[in-house]
């Protein structure tokens, strides 16, 4: 197993992590429901159910996008971490639409909430527990370049300023004695979950439509390209690609037709390496075309134009 691929299930120990915090998270929110009676509390809870759903889910992906390109997946199975992000923010959807069913029948009701400051004791622990863990996956997210873990991490911060604004709803509720204060903070977390759960399927949605790299990256790559651009060498159909944490640039590079297939191929070797030295975890495919040959500008789409080379190659004779 090469390094990278090393790398890469090592990532699920921050699964292990968001796995462990969630159960003890679930395990305090739902005390501080039992204590208080409070349906924002509840929706705070079922939140970090989901929390630990999606954790499960990270650490089933993360483990298979570890796993080295074979003969089936020649391309790696980095896109496996779409999945994960996909389900938790489906997921994410899910309980923002509990969270409301479970508001409006206490929003026509109100009851009185109880031993509020022992439960919001107990949620602020929980809060404090999903923050710490939220910004270690952020962190191990950015540097590893998972985007699993940075829709758990975020998915975890949201968790965490859902569990601010219930506070402060539980707080008011307690101070002011408007019950139905409760019920609204509960929509109003379901909005932020809403909110959070869009973005994360849409990220997820774009990986797995081969969305182009960033712009700055793609001006990494055509700035890596620049000092070859002399002596009649140009290129086209310059494209790239965002697998998971693994990166795909593809062009065509063309030379004057006088050119060796040798000097050709020395181009080639550097200008590979060049790009990969500028961005990290990249897989960079070349194909050398003659400036001399009008095919060589037919090709610059998905779908290339047939047309008759210039000077067609004679195939060899076999022999008898």
């Amino acid at each position: 197993m090469t390094s990278e691929h090393t790398d890469r299930l090592f990532l699920t120990r921050f699964a292990w992590l968001s796995i462990g915090a969630a159960v003890l998270t679930i395990a305090l929110k739902t005390t501080a429901y039992l204590l208080t009676g409070s349906v924002g509390l509840l929706s705070d809870a079922l939140e970090s159910l989901v929390n630990l759903v999606g954790a499960l889910m990270a650490l089933a992906m993360l483990t298979i996008a570890a796993r080295p390109a074979d003969e089936d997946h020649a391309y790696g199975h980095s896109k496996a971490e779409y999945f994960s992000s996909g389900v938790e923010g489906t997921l994410i959807l899910i309980a923002a639409v509990s969270i409301v069913i479970t508001a409006i029948p206490r929003l026509i009701t109100p009851k009185p909430l109880e031993q509020v400051g022992l439960g919001l004791g107990v949620s602020v622990a929980a809060s404090l527990i999903n923050l710490v863990v939220a910004l270690i996956l952020l962190r191990a997210s950015k540097q590893y370049n998972s985007i699993t873990l940075e829709a758990n991490a975020h998915h975890l911060m949201t968790d965490v300023w859902t569990s601010v604004g219930v506070l402060a709803g539980v707080g008011a509720v307690a101070i002011t004695g408007w019950e139905r204060l409760d019920p609204i903070v509960a929509f109003l977390v379901a909005a932020n979950i809403i909110w959070s759960g869009v973005r994360i399927v849409r990220m997820s949605a774009l990986g797995l439509m081969d969305t182009a790299l960033s712009a700055s990256d793609q001006n990494l790559v055509r700035d890596a390209l620049m000092p070859y651009m002399q002596d009649g060498v140009q290129y086209h159909a310059l494209r790239t690609r965002e697998s998971g944490s693994r990166k795909f640039v593809s062009l065509h590079i063309i030379v004057p037709g006088k050119w060796t297939v040798q000097r050709g191929h020395r181009l080639l070797e550097s200008i590979e390496a060049d790009i990969r030295n500028v961005l990290k975890s990249v897989t960079v495919f070349t194909h050398l075309e003659s400036l001399n040959d009008p095919a060589s500008w037919d090709d610059t789409d998905l779908d290339r134009m047939e047309t008759t080379p210039a000077q067609p190659v004679k195939k060899l004779a076999t022999k008898k």
